[in-house]
């Protein structure tokens, strides 16, 4: 398979990925293929990307869980400064997993991709002081299609790691800290209904 490790389905959920790059690394730094069509072919996933985004955030941000409403996504993504703890939620209608999500850190250090298909819902919530986050789209952006999930949506129970806080019935972060620094999400998130009545 070239110059990467595919783990498919994982958390027991279809269509969902983590890729782990060979990394040729000696006394002078290291160097590794960030994406190859052809490794990805060979693994059995055929997806023609056609944008590449980047955003940088501080600790304790947490953005999600998004999705986009009449032009779904495959999503590629990856950390390359810092930590996050990504997650994807299944929306796929009739899916026998619908709902259920999945996640995990992925950092500048261990260098992992995690792929999530169209009509998932992802968001992420930086570990670290900075992170910067990259990931690959197969449809550009589309202004006002993005919908959303509140991400301490209880139907759904997302296990953010280190994050304390009591659920008062909203997405509304007052309250909820991770290990000591408090959440930071925009006014749009903490406005965002949970699963079943947004769907």
């Amino acid at each position: 398979m070239g110059q990467i490790t595919l783990e498919k389905n994982v958390g027991g959920i279809a269509g969902l990925c983590v890729i782990t790059p060979a990394v040729h690394g000696d006394q002078r730094g290291y160097f590794m293929e960030t994406y190859s069509q052809r490794d990805m072919e060979e693994a059995g996933i055929s997806i023609t990307f056609v944008q590449d985004n980047q955003s940088m955030s501080t600790r304790g941000v947490l953005r999600g869980l998004h999705y986009q409403i009449h032009h779904p996504q495959t999503k590629l993504v990856r950390v390359i400064r810092g930590a996050v703890f990504d997650v994807a939620v299944d929306l796929r209608p009739g899916s026998e997993t619908y709902g259920k999500w999945f996640g995990i850190e992925l950092t500048a250090e261990n260098k992992k991709q995690f792929l999530i298909p169209k009509n998932f819902a992802h968001g992420f919530l930086v570990l670290s002081d900075e992170a910067e986050f990259c990931y690959k789209c197969d449809d550009f952006y589309h202004p006002n299609d993005e919908g959303g999930i509140a991400w301490n949506d209880p139907t759904i129970g997302v296990r953010w790691p280190g994050v304390e806080g009591t659920y008062h019935g909203t997405a509304n972060a007052e309250g909820y800290c991770l290990e000591g620094t408090p959440l930071k999400l925009s006014q749009k998130d903490q406005l965002l209904p949970v699963l079943n009545r947004c769907l």
